[in-house]
């Protein structure tokens, strides 16, 4: 039976590629435009967004698998944590992971089966995915500051007011659940002081890097400042970085030092190209964590898993949406009028068809925002695409099966049901205030 299988799977992929070959118009000016817009929205993200904007997160990532201890995660997320700390922390987690729908799955799972509670588990689960320091300066960066703003605050909303709702309407069987749990005593780690000195760096880093240059008149004369600044406060930052590594790590401070001049040599001989030594300092430190033995080298490992995971993922999402929909003001296969006839405008119906697409949809880490930038310019509304971006990311249909498995089929009908629908009026309301 199973050869059978074999063959007949065999020979369904060659009579699709042999249908795909005889079918496709090659040399269709829309098929032919598609490809190109590919490739050219491959080349702009590679160009204005991977090094200063994916690299540095991906370290974020690593830092975050590696040197936040599960047992305090169960410090402020369990069952004897206070509500309004184990809330405001699943609320803000997403900040500092960069994973999808699919990925948080396997946290989400161990954080509720020891002992976290429904509520502070499925606004852990909507958090993670939904918003991400990475999505965070994407989402601004190219499909403006509005919806940068929206997404980071109705995200946050979102998982609080859900996993409120989600706890009340289940509260007894929660309550029974909690019961019968007995969790020990957490771990003593790293003093908190010290973490909070490494990923608030790290996190500045990213920030400082993606500073989007102010508008002539409206900005202040310190962001201003930031920009035009911009290098010489990443170099700052990341000096600073390499001396808390040493001081609380053990990473030696000869490289951090050596590391330092070598970069401060590059960017004296290409004055005019700070990438360059941006490329080099990122090479060197990669280069020391190689020969680093426990967590600096788990880090380096770490931050590899997330670069294997998400790059090629987000690479082909790129491309996709390229070839689907094209960059802004430009046509590929699908036809701007398709778009403009389903999520067009601001109806409640176009926010539905987003919400409820976005939700069964699967988006990598990332993808959503240049799919939602080909939406865009291919006429979506602005409401819509907000509908999207909180109800995609977070949900997807791989991701339904597996938190029913978790859950039970009541609990992920709930969840599910409620990110639909504040999704839908959310975009709804957004879009009726900023069209």
């Amino acid at each position: 039976m199973k050869e059978k299988l074999k063959e007949l799977k065999i020979l369904g992929i060659m009579l699709a590629v042999f249908s795909a070959a005889y079918f496709i118009p090659f040399t269709a000016p829309r098929f032919l435009n598609g490809l190109h817009e590919a490739f050219f929205m491959l080349q702009e993200y590679a160009r204005l967004h991977v090094l200063l904007c994916l690299v540095p997160a991906l370290f974020i990532a690593g830092a975050v698998s590696v040197f936040i201890s599960k047992d305090s995660v169960m410090r402020f997320l369990g069952a004897k944590a206070k509500k309004w700390l184990a809330y405001s922390v699943a609320a803000v987690s997403g900040a500092i992971l960069a994973v999808c729908s699919c990925t948080i799955l396997p946290l989400f799972s161990g954080i509720y089966k020891r002992g976290a509670g429904l509520g502070p588990a499925v606004a852990f689960l909507y958090s993670g995915p939904a918003i991400n320091i990475l999505a965070i300066v994407m989402t601004a960066r190219i499909l403006g500051l509005q919806m940068g703003i929206a997404r980071t605050v109705g995200a946050v909303a979102f998982s609080v007011v859900i996993g409120l709702v989600m706890h009340l309407l289940f509260r007894r069987e929660e309550q029974a659940r909690q019961d019968g749990l007995n969790l020990g005593e957490p771990e003593q780690g790293r003093p908190l002081w010290q973490t909070l000195v490494h990923f608030g760096l790290l996190i500045l880093i990213l920030i400082v890097l993606n500073w989007a240059k102010p508008n002539p008149g409206t900005a202040s004369p310190f962001m201003d400042w930031i920009y035009a600044s911009r290098w010489l406060v990443t170099a700052g930052l990341a000096l600073l970085f390499g001396l808390s590594l040493s001081a609380f790590y053990g990473f030696k401070l000869w490289k951090t030092l050596l590391t330092a001049a070598v970069v401060a040599a590059v960017g004296f001989i290409f004055p005019s190209q700070p990438l360059i030594a941006f490329v080099a300092a990122v090479f060197l430190f990669s280069l020391w964590l190689v020969f680093e033995k426990g967590e600096l080298k788990d880090w380096l490992d770490s931050t590899w898993d997330f670069a294997k995971l998400i790059i090629p993922l987000l690479f082909m999402g790129v491309m996709i949406a390229g070839a689907l929909l094209g960059r802004p003001g430009q046509e590929a296969w699908v036809p701007s009028r398709w778009i403009e006839i389903a999520v067009g405008g601001n109806s409640l119906w176009a926010n539905f068809f987003a919400s409820i697409s976005g939700a069964f949809m699967y988006f990598a880490t990332l993808t959503e925002v240049p799919i939602l930038q080909g939406l865009l310019g291919s006429g979506m509304g602005k409401g819509p695409a907000l509908s999207l971006l909180l109800a995609g990311p977070a949900l997807s249909l791989p991701s339904m099966l597996v938190i029913n498995t978790v859950l039970g089929p009541k609990k992920t009908l709930a969840f599910v049901s409620l990110v639909v629908v504040f999704a839908t009026f959310s975009g709804f309301v957004f879009g009726a205030l900023f069209a």
